[in-house]
């Protein structure tokens, strides 16, 4: 099952529990019907032919009932700007690195840009979270 945009905003608005979702900083207008756009953390240059890591402006924590897969938003997308490596495990906290590969011509983008959607999934009995090395990832994080 895929969250709504009224189930990501319940989740939100719980105080503490299991089912907590983190989403900080939240901006309503990032809020689509069935998933949350992620921004960028600062301005950078995405060079044509080039793979950049790019950290998100968010910082994000699922619940262990909950994964997100990440899609590069089709604005970007449409200018030749590809994704890899989007998903997010249940357990997760920290900011994301995106890493974009741009075959387009070159693409500046700006803190707070919305780049990628982040459609988060219902996991059913889970038992184990992400406890992986990326936890806790603050900036960019190249590969361990």
């Amino acid at each position: 099952m895929i969250l709504s945009a009224s189930e990501i905003a319940r989740r939100l608005e719980l105080k503490q529990g299991a089912e907590k979702l983190v989403i900080t900083p939240y901006l309503r207008e990032c809020q689509q019907p069935a998933s949350y756009d992620l921004r960028a953390a600062s301005d950078l240059l995405l060079e044509q032919g080039t793979c950049m890591l790019v950290p998100t402006l968010e910082w994000v924590e699922l619940p262990m009932d909950l994964a997100g897969t990440l899609r590069c938003r089709s604005s970007f997308g449409r200018r030749g700007v590809l994704l890899g490596a989007g998903f997010v495990d249940p357990g997760f906290r920290g900011q994301l690195t995106l890493c974009l590969t741009n075959m387009g011509t070159d693409i500046p983008l700006h803190k707070n840009d919305r780049i990628v959607q982040m459609i988060l999934h219902e996991v059913r009995g889970g038992e184990h979270g992400y406890s992986g090395r990326y936890q806790d990832s603050i900036g960019a994080v190249e590969a361990k």
